[in-house]
C-alpha cells in the first residue's frame, strides 16, 4: 500500500492552527521564529499544502502551550 495524501485533513488542520495560533497572541513570523521554521513554512502548513513533520507539530504544540490532542481537536 502505497502513501496517501490526505489534502483534506491538512486542510483542517491548517484552519485548527491558525485559529490557535491567532487566539495565543502569535503572528506567523513569531511562531516560526520560535521553533526555528521559515515563516513560508507556517504559511504552508496553515493553507494545508504543507504536510508538518512530527517533530514541527510537537514543537508547535509546545510553543502554543497546548497538548497534542487540543492541537488536533475537533478536526
Amino acid at each position: 500500500m502505497g502513501y496517501m495524501r490526505d489534502d483534506e485533513f491538512l486542510k483542517k488542520f491548517g484552519k485548527r492552527l491558525k485559529e490557535l495560533r491567532i487566539s495565543k497572541g502569535y503572528t506567523q513570523e513569531k511562531l516560526a521564529f520560535s521553533i526555528g521554521i521559515e515563516i513560508s513554512q507556517i504559511s504552508r502548513i496553515e493553507r494545508g499544502v504543507s504536510n508538518p513533520s512530527i517533530s514541527t507539530i510537537k514543537a508547535v504544540a509546545e510553543q502554543l502551550s497546548l497538548s497534542l490532542p487540543e492541537l488536533f481537536e475537533n478536526i
